[in-house]
């Protein structure tokens, strides 16, 4: 990924990775010294622009068996993220739709939706011959080198894993899935127990590497005014794998973070008081405003992202600037709060305001410029 012409630093305070402190503040141990950073993942079209303006896979060999893994410290490093992200994935082989990509760094493939209508597994007949992926054949290689090989002033997040509902979901197709939580429940609980076994076992491999320090589950349990299936149908099918997920990891030490879109307020109690989440990410402001989450849960766990994502894609650098110091006022006091966007940096996401929303944070975070 080399490039001619580099440009210049987009930040005006240098910063170096502390995993130490990213995972106090999400463990909510008092003010942190400094604004941390947080994201579920940045679309791959995005770290590519990215390097590309900056140079920050100049250097590394695409011909390198971890040159994903290399590729991933230097952009999490310069962008001023404490740790790695990094998991095991199997392709379940799950058909889809692919639309044309209409975002700025568009996809030349398309942009891929799960089909709502259709699954694979529409009837027991479906289920008996579906090929369930193996994850004990799960590929660790890439994970093991990151577990020896990451910068020791990093942490590694396992995942992102702990998709129990929305593989249920892509499975069934989410109509079928509604009618068969009427009709035919007993198919549900089948195909839901294959999936939460699946990932059980993923979260059972990943916990053993003494480099994560916490996991990403990643399940959207929601959309704009409720969940997805009722909360007693979630209590029944899905909450229950979670709390499994989340008490693998702190029968280690770890932590445990969600990310979960969608308006899911009557199931928190449920998240916070039985499954026991460390951490809930995704905010939007139309649904519940970080600013708010952080009031109603942050002394319970800790609030992630919720820069709104619709915000950072309508907005100028500088309204994106005074956004993020108001959100860091309310947030940032009493720790528990880590900057970053509503959902994911995706490939739709003007480049200079994520980089604008970065910046502040480390402007805020700095002595000399902050009040």
């Amino acid at each position: 990924m080399a490039t001619a012409t580099r440009l210049p630093s987009p930040f005006s305070v240098p910063q170096a990775p502390d995993g130490e402190a990213f995972e106090a503040c999400i463990r909510r141990q008092g003010t942190p010294q400094r604004v941390h950073i947080v994201e579920l993942y940045l679309d791959f079209e995005v770290q590519q622009e990215i390097a590309r303006r900056y140079g920050v896979w100049d250097g590394l060999s695409p011909e390198d068996p971890y040159y994903w893994p290399k590729c991933q410290i230097a952009i999490q490093r310069f962008l001023g993220y404490d740790y790695v992200t990094w998991g095991l994935w199997q392709d379940w082989k799950v058909p889809g739709q692919v639309a044309e990509d209409t975002a700025g760094l568009k996809r030349e493939a398309g942009r891929r939706f799960t089909d709502h209508q259709h699954g694979p597994i529409m009837s027991w007949q479906d289920f008996e011959r579906f090929d369930w992926p193996d994850p004990s054949k799960a590929d660790t290689s890439s994970l093991e080198w990151l577990n020896a090989n990451l910068p020791d002033d990093m942490c590694l997040i396992a995942g992102v894993t702990g998709h129990f509902l929305e593989q249920l979901t892509a499975l069934m197709g989410y109509e079928n899935l509604c009618y068969a939580l009427a009709d035919d429940r007993a198919l549900v609980k089948a195909i839901a127990d294959k999936v939460n076994d699946y990932y059980l076992h993923l979260y059972r491999t990943v916990v053993q590497f003494d480099r994560a320090r916490m996991v990403w589950g990643s399940d959207d349990l929601g959309f704009r005014t409720g969940t997805l299936i009722s909360p007693a149908d979630l209590r029944e099918f899905v909450l229950p794998a979670h709390k499994a997920a989340a008490e693998i990891f702190h029968r280690a030490g770890k932590l445990y973070l969600l990310h979960c879109c969608g308006q899911v307020l009557d199931i928190m109690e449920d998240l916070i008081e039985d499954v026991k989440v460390d951490a809930k990410h995704s905010y939007e402001d139309t649904i519940l405003p970080v600013t708010e989450a952080k009031r109603l849960f942050g002394g319970r766990i800790a609030v992630l992202g919720g820069i709104d994502m619709d915000f950072l894609c309508r907005s100028t650098p500088d309204q994106v600037r005074a956004r993020v110091r108001e959100t860091l006022d309310i947030c940032q006091p009493g720790g528990g709060y880590c900057l970053g966007t509503g959902n994911t940096v995706a490939n739709f996401l003007p480049v200079d305001n994520y980089l604008a929303m970065l910046d502040e944070g480390r402007r805020w975070g700095d002595e000399g410029i902050k009040g």
